[in-house]
């Protein structure tokens, strides 16, 4: 094989080059039935190749692609109104508590009852005995269960924090936790609600309406200053 032999088969083979070979052999690919098949093609009368097939099939992948996102905002949408109305009638039930007790008590009602999750709780840093139906915490341990001072919330499964829950501790395998405080001078505590779901609550979640119920909840405590 000579160098010009040489050259001609390593060229690459550019789209100008399958073009002109097409026009130059109009036939190769009307009687290649093989490779039209492969392509989607068909001739049709008048020995005219129909795109329509190969057309019809992208323009319809597109369109379920198109139909599936949409699908997925309209779930996504519909499951942010229906959490957002489930927080707004937990705030009633929240501003409707009678003392801390009751408060207690609706907290975890709202957490089963509402949001299908296996409790939510109140606790508080206290020398003493915290409210009736709340748990009580030692000075820095709000601190030590969301991990960091600085830190306002955490979302996921904290083993530190299992002991909030109590007896129902052991079906918990998620937390939504925000920091409390409350009174003056202020008293540290949290928020706590816990999910059997081990994807209940996971760390790249927002914790924006839970930080909204520990408002609701800080406000409603503090119409009865602990003594």
């Amino acid at each position: 094989m000579d160098g010009s032999q040489g050259s001609l088969e390593e060229a690459p083979l550019g789209p100008a080059a399958v073009r002109r070979f097409l026009a130059d052999n109009p036939a190769f690919l009307r009687e290649d039935d093989g490779l039209l098949d492969e392509l989607g093609l068909k001739v049709a009368a008048g020995n005219v190749v129909d795109f329509g097939p190969a057309v019809m099939a992208r323009v319809h992948a597109a369109h379920q692609r198109e139909a599936t996102q949409r699908q997925q905002v309209e779930e996504t949408a519909r499951a942010n109104f229906s959490a957002q109305a489930q927080t707004h009638g937990a705030v009633v039930d929240l501003l409707e508590s009678r003392n801390p007790s009751d408060l207690a008590r609706r907290v975890d009602n709202l957490a089963q009852h509402r949001f299908g999750l296996a409790a939510g709780v109140i606790a508080l840093e206290t020398g003493g005995l915290p409210p009736a139906g709340w748990r009580g915490l030692v000075e820095g341990q709000v601190d030590m269960i969301l991990d960091g001072p600085q830190r306002l919330a955490r979302m996921g499964f904290a083993p530190t924090a299992l002991g909030l829950f109590g007896e129902r501790g052991e079906r918990v395998r998620s937390m939504a936790m925000v920091r409390l405080a409350m009174w003056e001078p202020s008293r540290q505590g949290l928020l706590a609600f816990g999910s059997a779901d081990p994807e209940g609550f996971t760390p790249d979640m927002g914790a924006e309406l839970v930080a909204f119920l520990a408002r609701v909840v800080e406000r409603t405590a503090e119409r009865w200053p602990l003594l």
